[in-house]
């Protein structure tokens, strides 16, 4: 039982979709390292998001339409137990992703206007665990990502349709953490550093101003976060979890060159092509074990607003908060878990830079989101 409900609080995090700071589509979670002896896993699911709003009066306030288009995700994770103390774990994920386009047909402020972004990671670690309960565990961690975005509307006047494709590009960075567990109550809490990861993306720009395209290298790092995660049993078969996610998006920067360049031999855009305020997510939850195979979850996600209303295109919404939950069956060494999660997504102002005011206000937005684990212990 204890072994059980040492590895529940995670579950959520790989079956139940992520939305925070607009980009975010997985929480780069750890918890893998934290189940008994040899573990593999693999896990999938779609998300199908809705974000519209309706354009300012300037441009005739008409509605823009959803803008977010739905999106698939699968990962894969293997932890290998070479000896009491030490293991290893290997997890492939999908974390930042956008696919956002704006029809012609609705909107006049940003019809045309999209952006997709793809990403994977690999991450590698060791974790050591010392006979006081005490752990420590870190690694490296690859992605490769690229991109593509055109801004085109009125509300990008002169800028109007501009084009980047940031090609292909892999990054490393590493991860470091510590853990302390009291395995006879199912309590653990664990503090997790995710660095940076740096993408040098070859790029080309084009604009029907431009005589011809713009080739160059424009760098490009993944935020830096802080993840506490902490869970304890509080009574027979009954486990509370929760965490407190941050992150530092406001290092999450692309200026291609022509685009922040100065005029005339650039476009002199100030703040690059998508500006992010830091975020940071709650989340509290319960499992629950019912019988010698079935067990659920359910969990409470708040991301607070950054309290600026004003926010990129390209990421429409500011903060959000929902609830998941997930159903469990085990059957001897095989463990599935199927999620399912909603998340109401926070109103804001979508604007285009100097001057900062308000081109359409997107509100009432929403996703849904399922996914499912297969695990098995071996």
């Amino acid at each position: 039982m204890k072994y059980f409900l040492a590895g529940i609080g995670a579950l959520l995090t790989s079956a139940a979709p992520v939305w925070a700071g607009g980009i975010e589509r997985a929480p780069q979670s750890l918890g893998v390292m934290f189940e008994k002896g040899n573990y593999v896993e693999l896990s999938f699911g779609g998300v199908s998001p809705e974000v519209s709003g309706r354009d300012e009066p300037i441009f005739g306030g008409r509605e823009t339409g959803d803008v977010a288009k739905g999106y698939g995700f699968v990962g894969l994770a293997y932890k290998h137990q070479f000896n009491d103390n030490l293991s290893g774990v290997f997890i492939m994920e999908q974390p930042f992703g956008v696919d956002v386009a704006y029809n012609p047909a609705d909107s006049i402020a940003f019809g045309g206007t999209q952006v997709e972004v793809n990403s994977t990671t690999y991450t590698a670690l060791l974790r050591y665990k010392f006979d006081n309960n005490f752990s420590v565990h870190g690694g490296i961690r690859g992605s490769h990502a690229d991109g593509n975005v055109t801004l085109n509307g009125a509300a990008y006047g002169a800028l109007s349709g501009y084009n980047v494709d940031l090609d292909g590009a892999w990054g490393v960075g590493w991860v470091a953490g510590a853990a302390y567990e009291i395995p006879d109550i199912a309590a653990r809490i664990s503090l997790t550093y995710n660095s940076p990861v740096e993408h040098d993306f070859d790029t080309t720009e084009t604009h029907p101003a431009l005589p011809f395209n713009i080739d160059s290298e424009t760098t490009v790092k993944t935020p830096r976060s802080w993840v506490l995660e902490g869970q304890t049993g509080v009574a027979p078969d009954t486990l509370v979890f929760g965490s407190i996610r941050w992150v530092k998006w406001s290092e999450f920067r692309v200026n291609p060159a022509a685009l922040v360049g100065t005029p005339p031999a650039g476009f002199g855009v100030d703040g690059g092509l998508v500006e992010l305020d830091n975020t940071t997510t709650y989340t509290i939850g319960v499992g629950r074990k019912f019988t010698e195979n079935w067990s659920g979850l359910a969990s409470l996600t708040y991301e607070p607003s950054t309290g600026d209303d004003l926010v990129s295109p390209l990421a429409p919404t500011n903060g959000r908060k929902g609830i998941s939950l997930a159903a469990i069956y085990t059957m001897d060494n095989i463990k599935i878990t199927t999620g399912v999660s909603y998340m109401k997504l926070g109103d804001a102002s979508a604007e285009t830079g100097t001057p900062d005011v308000a081109r359409a206000k997107m509100e009432g937005n929403d996703l849904w989101g399922v996914g499912v684990r297969v695990g098995y212990s071996f």
